[in-house]
């Protein structure tokens, strides 16, 4: 198994520099490849801010890449559950800070629009701490 760095999967997604993108299909190609979470956190923030992607077509992305076969992500659950929020309006890096908490656990955060959008999304137990209501 190989762990690729975010400008593997950048080239992956982007396909901008021919010799490198070739090159990071050659690497899917060889074998297992596994995916951090804070590389696709990196990924994410790369494409939307350098290359302008929507949400949504980061989400595609993200779904496409994860879902072939060779293509494993650190805590696969986690990630899943953030990529369907992303769906109800929620940021990548808020969904996936949120779908990584343990089962059962309260999360808490002073960004109101976060709250509403994780609550409207059906996400359990998100609140603004107790002492800001």
């Amino acid at each position: 198994m190989t762990a690729v760095d975010t400008n593997i999967v950048v080239r992956l997604v982007t396909g901008d520099d021919p010799k490198q993108t070739h090159a990071a299909r050659s690497l899917l190609a060889d074998g297992p490849v596994w995916i951090a979470k804070t590389v696709l956190l990196e990924t994410r923030w790369v494409l939307r801010y350098l290359y302008g992607y929507e949400e949504t077509a980061i989400r595609d992305a993200f779904t496409e890449l994860l879902g072939l076969e060779n293509v494993h992500t650190e805590d696969e659950a986690s990630v899943a559950a953030a990529l369907a929020l992303i769906a109800h309006g929620l940021d990548f890096a808020d969904a996936l800070h949120l779908s990584s908490r343990p089962a059962g656990a309260a999360f808490v955060s002073f960004d109101r629009s976060f709250v509403r959008c994780a609550n409207r999304a059906g996400a359990s137990k998100v609140s603004v701490p107790q002492m800001l209501r």
